[in-house]
């Protein structure tokens, strides 16, 4: 196991005070990382750091906006002055809406790129520029979506796009960064059980209880994903277990992108 052992390593977490951020927080820590939390919400940035803390986990946290180029070229120097180079990027903050194409406003689009587009080459900027610098091999693991690669539909528009342009900044960066060893995946997840996810299961009722018998037709392994789940992959993609893997789009995602629309599961 000792491929998986991230110990002493750096990981930043953008995102990291939401369910699938804290997940990706608490399974680099478990496995040796010290962790760089990034997020604009200070007061769950701060719940967060206080149980990695009590988990054992060396953590510092940073506040502010991964779509604003001022905060986090400010954040990778503080994180650079305080704690070092970092190791591992994970890119996972995103913004979404639900609303039409039609419907769609600029400022809507731009919120939602800016933040789940930009916020990511932002980030993937500024961590090469410490890692290149300091020629060390490096892994950056984005959070994509299976929405970038198969249409959704339900008013995703603008996230599927952005998610799409992950999936493509995911190989580009792959290639260019090859022969510095920095290592660039990405991970595409199905529906995630996180508390906000939960949040929108509860205040939509009837409606949600139609999307879910709808949406589970589609996983073949018959569940939404777990944060743990995402988390588990990120791991294995920034270790040196994946030191082969580099420009992957990794589903995690029950069989869900494998899973034709006309198919079924064994019922003949």
């Amino acid at each position: 196991m000792s491929n998986f052992d991230v110990s002493g390593k750096l990981a930043v977490v953008t995102g990291a005070a939401g369910g699938i951020g804290m997940a990706v927080c608490r399974q680099l820590g478990g496995a040796g990382a010290v962790i760089a939390l990034v997020d604009i919400d200070e007061k769950t940035l701060a719940i967060g750091k206080a149980e990695l803390d009590s988990l054992g986990i060396k953590a510092q946290t940073f506040l502010g906006s991964a779509a604003i180029e001022a905060d986090v070229v400010r954040i990778y120097k503080e994180i650079h002055a305080s704690m070092g180079v970092p190791d591992i990027l994970v890119n996972n903050a995103a913004q979404g809406i639900h609303t039409a194409p039609q419907d769609t406003t600029v400022e809507e689009w731009d919120r939602v790129m800016d933040t789940s587009l930009k916020g990511y080459f932002l980030n993937a900027r500024e961590f090469s520029r410490l890692v290149l610098a300091a020629k060390m091999p490096g892994a950056v693991v984005n959070i994509s979506s299976i929405a970038g690669s198969s249409a959704i539909g339900r008013g995703n528009f603008a996230y599927s796009v952005s998610k799409g342009g992950v999936n493509q900044l995911t190989k580009e960066l792959a290639i260019e960064w090859a022969t510095a060893k920095i290592r660039v995946n990405a991970i595409q997840p199905c529906s995630v059980n996180t508390p906000g996810w939960r949040r929108w299961v509860e205040t939509e009722g009837e409606k949600a209880r139609i999307l879910m018998v709808r949406l589970l037709e589609g996983i073949p392994l018959g569940r939404v994903a777990e944060p743990e789940d995402i988390a588990n992959a990120v791991h294995f993609l920034a270790s040196d277990a994946a030191a082969m893997i580099t420009g992957t789009i990794l589903p995690v995602d029950g069989g869900n992108l494998a899973f034709n629309a006309g198919g079924n599961l064994g019922n003949y």
